[in-house]
């Protein structure tokens, strides 16, 4: 069974619909079967005869996992193949298909080719949000392909450089959609949308799609500029997962949440793959170099990394070769609260000039460090697969970046765990080298999102770790983490950036050819602080549990939360305590 066939859960699928009802081309109908799709998801069959027979714009909402991504691709497809039987010669830029960020462009580019793989070539595409050269991308337009995939900065800067040339035209164009519309505007490409506009013809002779998780006011200026006769579709889905998810919270310390981390990841009391978030790149590495001291593997996602990287590290963890992924969420630099409701406006207005500042500062750090893809972005639109627990190690800066956090997890009808670490007030800066300028907000970011959550029928709990079992790798801890200096750091950064600009060359140089070698590149290997401890990767004994002592399998049962007991129940008396020496047997 191929993995795009688990792509859509059993909830989605609408098993009343079949795909002949629809009367697509039989070598779309071909690419479909091949894809393993046996029925239409409920996106796709209110979708599809819209777009279709009714020639209606579409403004779908849907979770992830639904089949969005086929609900606007397949009528796309159906239309450019139409035309193309009644002139194969006349290729002209037809579709033009926007996503907020590199990697989901490229899941999208994948995903049309195998819809295309029977159309004998009739229908040309470019991803110019792929890592090629100008000449490249230069070379592929000339061809005037007839679908188009890109961000929407990428577009509009290829549109402004050749304004005075015919090598991109937008005039022929019958078909937009903006995929992961609320993740575009939130990523602040209203502007380039707004430039496109006087690109495109008159929306009367174009046909929209806007397809997003969540559908809010910030549609209104898309749906006035795009649309002419849309059909607003809300796919009731949202009961579904409500069961599956569940999230908590746990109040730490600022060293307490490495502590915590470590005994989770060397216990494995998170069972299945787990997505961690941080909230900057050297956070990702202090973690990293942190947990791989113990000989718990991790590999980082941030954006630094070449594409190419970024792409190559969640097609292996999507294929269960790792099982713990460090990303980075740098969606906190940008986003700001816009709900009234959440907060008073005291709070906002606290929240926007530390946000100000805290702007003004990394701007002046930035100057001096790796430049970074300012497309990047993990927290949406990157298709994780299989995502048991999502990690808030550093919590978002506002609810909406948790949502789209924790939309990685519980996805197409599976159950998923998020859990969040928060950080006191009172806490804040007693461990200035584990410290984290976001986390003072932390207690005042819950609130928002407590109160969103429950507006939408969602209960966060708290969760109380049993520090009494924790403490025991206090000392082990505190070891390992005073050997991940500020240097050390420094030096693990540029290091994995150098092996991933090699790898990236790789990549695109030989792996293209050799698929099956692409399990021999790892991501995830050490990179070690300044001082290697070898003892610290082997948890002794008389760390566990008893109850792990006797029975090693029960290790990943270790109960990590405060087992309750009887308030009646009387204390044995403990009597004389023994004599270790006295009582020691000699092995024979």
């Amino acid at each position: 069974m191929s993995d795009t066939k688990n792509a859509a859960s059993e909830a989605y699928v609408d098993e009343n619909t079949t795909w002949d009802s629809f009367n697509l081309d039989p070598r779309l109908l071909q690419a479909i079967d091949q894809l393993g799709f046996e029925h239409p998801t409920l996106i796709q069959a209110s979708t599809i005869p819209l777009a279709l027979e009714e020639k209606r714009d579409i403004i779908a909402k849907a979770s992830t996992g639904s089949g969005k991504t086929g609900a606007y691709v397949i009528p796309i497809i159906q239309n450019l193949l139409l035309e193309a039987e009644q002139d194969a010669s006349n290729h002209q830029i037809k579709s033009i298909i926007l996503v907020p960020t590199r990697e989901l462009s490229n899941q999208v580019h994948q995903f049309v080719e195998k819809l295309l793989i029977y159309s004998n070539n009739k229908i040309n595409l470019i991803n110019l949000a792929s890592n090629l050269s100008d000449q490249v991308l230069n070379s592929l337009l000339l061809n005037k392909p007839e679908i188009i995939i890109s961000t929407p900065s990428k577009l509009i800067q290829v549109l402004e450089k050749n304004v005075n040339t015919n090598l991109i035209d937008l005039s022929t164009v019958k078909n937009l959609t903006i995929d992961e519309v609320d993740l575009v505007l939130s990523y602040g490409y209203l502007e380039d949308l707004q430039k496109l506009e006087t690109y495109l013809p008159i929306k009367k002779n174009l046909q929209t799609f806007l397809m997003s998780a969540t559908v809010n006011d910030d549609l209104n200026d898309l749906k006035s500029r795009f649309c002419s006769r849309p059909a607003i579709l809300k796919l009731n889905d949202d009961e579904a997962n409500q069961n599956k998810l569940i999230q908590y919270y746990a109040k730490t310390t600022e060293f307490d949440k490495f502590l915590l981390a470590y005994v989770i990841f060397k216990l494995n009391l998170i069972k299945g793959k787990t997505l961690v978030f941080v909230n900057n790149i050297d956070r990702g590495y202090r973690l990293k170099l942190f947990l791989e001291q113990f000989g718990i593997r991790c590999c980082i996602l941030n954006s630094e990394l070449p594409i190419n990287s970024r792409l190559h590290i969640v097609e292996e963890y999507n294929k269960n070769v790792y099982n713990l992924l460090i990303a980075t969420d740098e969606t906190n630099d940008f986003t700001v609260e816009k709900d009234e409701e959440e907060e008073e406006d005291v709070d906002m207005e606290e929240s926007k000039s530390e946000e100000s500042e805290s702007k003004q500062k990394s701007k002046k750090k930035s100057s001096k460090k790796q430049k970074k893809d300012n497309e990047y972005g993990v927290s949406r639109g990157v298709d994780f697969r299989n995502v048991a627990c999502v990690l808030n190690f550093d919590l978002p800066t506002s609810s909406k970046a948790y949502i789209h956090r924790i939309g990685r997890t519980a996805r197409a009808g599976k159950a998923g765990m998020a859990l969040s670490f928060i950080l006191p007030i009172k806490e804040f800066g007693k461990h200035k080298t584990a410290s984290l300028p976001t986390a003072k907000k932390d207690e005042k970011v819950l609130r928002r999102i407590v109160k969103q959550q429950s507006r939408n029928g969602f209960e966060i709990k708290p969760y109380q770790f049993d520090m009494k079992q924790v403490e025991g790798f206090r000392y082990r801890s505190e070891d390992a983490f005073r050997a991940v200096t500020q240097t050390a750091i420094r030096e693990a950064r540029i290091k994995e950036l150098k092996n991933e600009l090699i790898n990236s060359d790789k990549l695109k140089r030989f792996f293209e050819e050799n698929p099956q070698d692409l399990a021999s590149l790892r991501h995830d290997k050490e990179l070690h602080p300044t001082r290697v401890q070898s003892h610290l990767k082997r948890v002794p004994d008389y760390l566990l549990p008893e109850s792990a002592r006797q029975d090693p399998k029960k290790l990943g049962f270790v109960p990590f939360h405060k087992n309750k007991v009887h308030k009646n129940r009387k204390k044995k008396p403990s009597g004389r305590k023994a004599d270790p020496l006295k009582s020691f047997k000699n092995k024979k």
